[in-house]
């Protein structure tokens, strides 16, 4: 009593108290309470208690059903009976009280139906237990019903702490007992107020699919009372839930399939088609509307397969769905996207007509269905590209709703892209660009003409860009001719110059492209001085333009530079972002790439000057102020730096430019390399350089490498590790590097894993763990030669012993990686002679190490990391054989068999030593999964198989 008392307190605290602090005490100590073995009685008894407020109700009906999901463990064996009672009792109680109670009530007792055989129930099972509840009680059938409505859906519900074996096995008892189960549905249909709460139920059962035949159900009371909903004033929804359910139970995926189903697809699909003319019915209620489309795109996606034979039924479908397309509201007319999208696959993908043998045969049948759906493809474009157009009030809309818009125009595009690879980019063009054409002649000289439908065949004729033939030459040159043409409103010329980006392939290869150059760049710099939003897209054209056309702009270098250095300086009338300016870096730096290099020399250099400048400005300054300045001020230069090494193919004129600019960049090393920004920014152009020059840096790397070697021991920044990677990645494999490297990897290890001495280190420094580790992957594959014989291997490998259960993603899928990548040495040409130096380190630890990777799948890491701890489990047993088998069953038998039976046991065993054996990953991963889910399925058995395994003790143990 004093517990239930404290319960109520709580709640009551929870819900009424003013305090912040107190709220959130009781918050917790409720969850605590909710995890203790006394919540079952206390929750019971409070639910039985008819002074329990509505607020006590739903806390304990949670609780009650929580613990029943994950916590029937808890119990003794005999307590089954007594808590079935109890929920029965409790069920009947609540058949008028509150609709969330009795939800709750109903899950439990389903909970409990999936963790108790039907033999170990009683009566038959539990539908014959609902049956005979039903007519014993018949005043409480509204609880019955909605227990029989979430029995079916907890087949799939993994909060249910049961194994899968039992899972299997439920969902074979509901099988079983689904006709009956339809037969006690069927009887409630006499009760007019209860159909709603009958057709939900049914709708539930059917998603178990194809456990009743299609000849059956067509003829069947429950669906002829779904289908006769469909012609009634008020819509029911259950109605709509049950025959999308009937739809998807008979969906095709190949015509063979076709004709088991096709006594139930003949009495659905008529019924739901002479329901077409409500989709235009302005008298319709939206929803009304919303719940006959959803059928019309259900049966689309369903029987598309049918549909793409092309015939005449078949079309009639298609043309009910393009009216769908038609509506104003995008909400409904987007629900047919999907269909097009699969219809688009069927018939363009080869796959598709592999049924018709020979090739000549397969091109015939292609031809034909392709032809046969053009004229609904070409009114797709029509009718789908109008929903991009700008709302008359874009501007007033809020952020939230701008974004919605935003993803419209995805949407949209994607469906013309589908449109393009049925009719082919060109036809497709050809439709957009009348649009266009009619959108430009009612601007006339009228200024403030709608500038919004051309805009919106813009937008269309740029999704479908990678589409249109470079070599067509009938649209786009007047699309081009018109563009100049345009008025300069800010979301237009955004669009426009998005457009010139998106086709510069074509300026680049079409005979009249490069005329019409000059006036497109001059739209650009409209774009960069108009808007932000207009100066970015116009920055992107700009560089795609550079990348497609740098032969012919090479001649026309002064331009460009002039452009580039207008918005790198920040003039004022232009407004691109110190982001957005490194598209117009990477523009210049393709077409410096064109460049003979003795030309480029010079170009990379005009191209560095404008950063540079400011860079050394500010080191003339004196290190006080250097060291003082915010990272933005340097990290905006050293990026565009970054982004030119990266882009400016001369390796030569590259390396030259570094050499160079090392008296910068080194007091910017020395003096800020406390600042993880600056360093960042840094080494990710000394990384660019790298990749570009390769050993033509040579001279250049010794001296930053000495640099990074040194400020790492004091600073410990993880992007010096990052750049090491790249020089080992270049230069891993070069023997006049070899004493140079071989210091480095040893001094940058030893540092970190001194470091790195407890999981609480690796927790709090993750991204020097998943650099530390990448880099050492990168020598395992570039200088296994340097990496193996060095003292650093066997600290790396107790290193990754203590990480192996850090719960941060990358850091902890770099260490799993590394494993992998030691245990599969025997794969590389490289790395097979040091494969006794290997042995020498693993052997001695591969009981802990199977230990604590059996661990990790069993709990000590999430579940989303199970493909990476099972690859590297698999890797050790393909490593080491039978040895490795014998340290996986040492594990695995720490288990108890309360939490993990025998059976299960041998069954993942059996798995690993068939991937000893060359069995393929996919072929064991069911029992490893299933192996990962029991020891998982409540917090007490994860307590239990994590207490056995130990691995936060074993990963701190040095091994001998």
């Amino acid at each position: 009593m004093e517990l239930q008392n404290t319960v109520k307190e709580a709640l009551s605290a929870l819900y009424h108290h003013p305090d912040d602090a107190v709220r959130m005490q009781a918050d917790r100590w409720l969850q605590d309470f909710q995890r203790t073995i006394d919540a079952w009685q206390v929750a019971d008894n409070l639910l039985h208690d008819p002074a329990s407020n509505q607020e006590t109700l739903i806390f304990c009906s949670q609780t009650l059903r929580s613990k029943v999901q994950r916590d029937f463990e808890e119990l003794p064996s005999e307590a089954f009976r007594p808590l079935r009672d109890s929920l029965n009792t409790l069920l009947k109680s609540f058949h008028k009280g509150p609709p969330k109670v009795r939800t709750q009530i109903s899950l439990a007792v389903a909970a409990l139906a999936v963790h108790v055989a039907a033999e170990d129930w009683g009566d038959g099972g539990i539908i014959n237990w609902i049956r005979d509840g039903m007519n014993f009680h018949p005043e409480f059938l509204p609880s019955f019903l909605e227990l029989l409505r979430v029995l079916p859906e907890e087949v799939l519900n993994y909060k249910i702490a049961v194994r899968p074996d039992r899972r299997r096995q439920f969902e074979n008892e509901l099988a079983s007992g689904m006709e009956m189960a339809l037969n006690v549905l069927t009887a409630c249909l006499n009760i007019n107020e209860l159909t709603e709460q009958v057709l939900e139920a049914f709708a539930s059962w059917l998603r178990l699919r194809h456990r009743i035949p299609a000849s059956t159900l067509a003829s069947h009371p429950l669906v002829l009372t779904a289908l006769s909903s469909l012609s009634a004033d008020i819509l029911s929804e259950a109605s709509v839930n049950v025959i999308s359910e009937l739809i998807h139970y008979t969906a095709v995926r190949n015509l063979g399939e076709v004709a088991s189903q096709m006594p139930l697809i003949q009495v659905i699909v008529p019924q739901v088609m002479s329901q077409k003319a409500q989709l235009l019915d302005p008298s319709k209620d939206e929803e009304d509307v919303k719940a006959i489309t959803r059928l019309f795109a259900d049966i689309g996606d369903a029987y598309v397969e049918l549909i793409a034979t092309g015939s005449d039924e078949s079309m009639l479908i298609v043309h009910a769905l393009l009216e769908v397309c038609s509506h104003p509201e995008f909400d409904i007319a987007s629900m047919t996207f999907n269909f097009w999208h699969n219809l688009q696959i069927i018939l363009t993908e080869r796959d598709s007509y592999v049924a018709y043998g020979n090739d000549a045969s397969i091109e015939a049948e292609r031809s034909r269905r392709l032809q046969v759906f053009r004229s609904s493809y070409e009114s797709l474009v029509s009718l789908a590209s109008v929903k991009v157009e700008y709302p008359q009030d874009y501007s007033e809309l809020s952020r939230e709703d701008q974004k919605d818009f935003k993803q419209t125009r995805y949407a949209v595009a994607d469906v013309l892209i589908d449109a393009a690879l049925v009719l082919g980019g060109d036809a497709t063009l050809r439709i957009l660009y009348v649009k266009l054409v009619e959108a430009v002649r009612c601007f006339g000289n009228n200024e403030h003409a709608d500038w919004r439908p051309a805009e919106a065949a813009l937008y269309g004729m740029r999704a479908i860009s990678d589409y249109v033939s470079v070599v067509e030459g009938e649209v786009m040159p007047q699309v081009m001719s018109l563009l100049p043409k345009l008025p300069h409103q800010s979301q237009l010329l955004q669009t426009v110059c998005l457009t010139i980006g998106a086709y510069s392939k074509w300026l680049d290869a079409a005979p009249s492209g490069f005329s019409f150059l000059p006036a497109l760049i001059d739209i650009l710099v409209s774009g960069m001085s108009m808007s932000e939003d207009s100066a970015s897209a116009a920055a992107l054209a700009f560089r795609h333009i550079c990348d497609y056309c740098k032969k012919k702009l090479s001649g026309s270098l002064d331009g460009l530079f002039q452009i580039y250095q207008r918005a790198v300086i920040g003039e004022t009338a232009f407004k691109v972002s110190a982001e957005d300016s490194l598209n117009l870096v990477e523009a210049l730096s393709m077409v410096i790439t064109e460049l003979p290099s003795e030309h480029a020399k010079k170009a990379l250099e005009a191209l560095c000057l404008p950063d540079v400048t400011p860079l050394q400005d500010i080191i003339n300054q004196g290190p006080l102020v250097l060291g003082q300045k915010p990272a933005r001020e340097l990290t905006v230069h050293i990026d565009r730096l970054a982004n030119i090494f990266r882009h400016v193919n001369h390796p030569e004129a590259v390396a030259d430019a570094v050499q160079r600019l090392w008296p910068i960049f080194k007091p910017i090393f020395d003096l800020r390399a406390w600042d993880m920004r600056s360093m960042e920014s840094l080494c990710r152009a000394c990384k660019n350089a790298v990749r570009t020059s390769k050993t033509l840096m040579g001279v250049t790397v010794g001296v930053m490498l000495e640099e990074i070697q040194g400020l790492y021991k004091q600073h410990h920044q993880p992007c010096f590790l990052y750049l090491s990677s790249e020089v080992i990645k270049m230069f891993g494999s070069d023997p006049s590097c070899t004493d140079y490297l071989k210091n480095l990897i040893e001094s940058l290890f030893s540092h970190t894993t001194c470091m790195l001495t407890k999981i609480q280190d690796f927790t709090s420094r993750p991204d020097i763990v998943d650099d530390c580790f990448l880099l050492s992957s990168r020598c395992i594959r570039y200088c296994p030669q340097l990496f193996f014989p060095s003292p650093v291997f066997p600290s790396l490998v107790d290193c990754s012993m203590i990480g192996i259960t850090v719960q941060h993603r990358e850091a902890s899928k770099s260490i799993l990686n590394f494993l992998s990548d030691v245990f599969d040495l025997a794969n590389s040409s490289q790395g097979k002679g040091y494969l006794s130096i290997r042995d020498s380190v693993i052997i001695p630890r591969g009981a802990i190490i199977s230990r604590l990777l059996v661990a990790a799948l069993t709990g000590a890491l999430p579940s989303s990391r199970l493909e990476t701890v099972t690859y590297a489990l698999l890797a050790l047993v393909r490593a080491y054989g039978v040895q490795a088998l014998e340290w996986a069953k040492e594990s695995i038998s720490l288990i108890p068999s309360t939490a993990v039976t025998e059976v299960e046991k041998s069954r993942f065993l059996k798995a690993l030593s068939d991937a000893a054996s060359g069995v393929a990953i996919n072929g064991v991963m069911i029992p490893i999964e299933e192996l990962s889910e029991v020891c998982r399925r409540n917090r007490s058995v994860q307590e239990i198989v994590q207490g056995a395994l130990r691995p936060y003790e074993l990963n701190i143990v040095p091994v001998s």
